[in-house]
């Protein structure tokens, strides 16, 4: 006959953090066991655990734990829990603050070499500015000349005034540039005046991903200062 398992009194620092940062506290008192959202959450099972049990680890306290499981890298954040909950827990903003108590040092290698990458360079493959220029320029030309219907096309770079500003998954530049030409084709067929920056141009912000508040805000915000520059109206996000 199995036992229960006895942990005590304890008190959750971690829970109390939580919902003092957490716009509305979160609702982490309201959690009714359902499993709702385990079945929404694609990561459910990975490393033995899924989003109701992380929860009720924060709730009972067991701060050690919860800031150790290496689960919360897992979670994508997609939020699929908070919407399957009919109580509204908010377990992907629990997530995210548990990964702000993560040193830099700790953060998993491949999120935040990505984000360091972004914050230097302006994308998350450390492609510099002039490569990029010169690999945009290098496809238009010789979509131009090798196919008849698109010798006008356009991959316009630095467009002040242009109406819409368009970001690029760092991921096509980097492994497969001709995938950006039947986007390119599909803004000029249907008469979209658009613009690349070539200093901040990567749809992907894996800042976001390592918890760091401050590095998050400082990509977003040199985004919106080059929108701003540019006089764009709209921001076109791929990813």
């Amino acid at each position: 006959m199995s036992q229960p398992i006895v942990i005590g009194k304890r008190k959750s620092r971690f829970k109390e953090l939580a919902q003092a940062a957490i716009p509305g506290g979160g609702n982490l008192d309201l959690c009714l066991t359902c499993s709702s959202c385990v079945n929404g959450c694609p990561a459910s099972g990975i490393s033995d655990m899924d989003p109701r049990k992380f929860l009720r680890m924060v709730l009972l306290g067991l701060d050690e734990e919860v800031l150790q499981t290496p689960w919360i890298w897992w979670c994508s954040m997609c939020q699929r829990c908070k919407r399957a909950c009919p109580m509204g827990v908010d377990i992907g903003a629990l997530v995210f603050m548990a990964r702000q108590q993560w040193s830099r040092e700790n953060t998993p290698k491949g999120i935040q070499k990505s984000c360091d990458l972004h914050l230097e360079f302006g994308n998350s493959t450390g492609i510099r500015r002039e490569d990029w220029v010169s690999l945009c320029a290098d496809l238009v030309e010789e979509t131009r000349q090798q196919e008849e219907d698109w010798k006008d096309l356009p991959a316009p770079m630095d467009k002040k005034g242009a109406a819409y500003y368009l970001n690029q998954n760092a991921k096509e530049p980097t492994v497969e540039p001709e995938e950006m030409i039947p986007l390119w084709k599909i803004l000029h067929e249907v008469g979209i005046d658009w613009t690349y920056s070539s200093e901040q141009w990567d749809a992907v912000n894996y800042c976001m991903f390592s918890g760091d508040d401050r590095d998050w805000e400082a990509v977003v915000r040199r985004q919106s200062e080059i929108v701003d520059d540019l006089g764009c109206k709209t921001l076109i996000n791929t990813e």
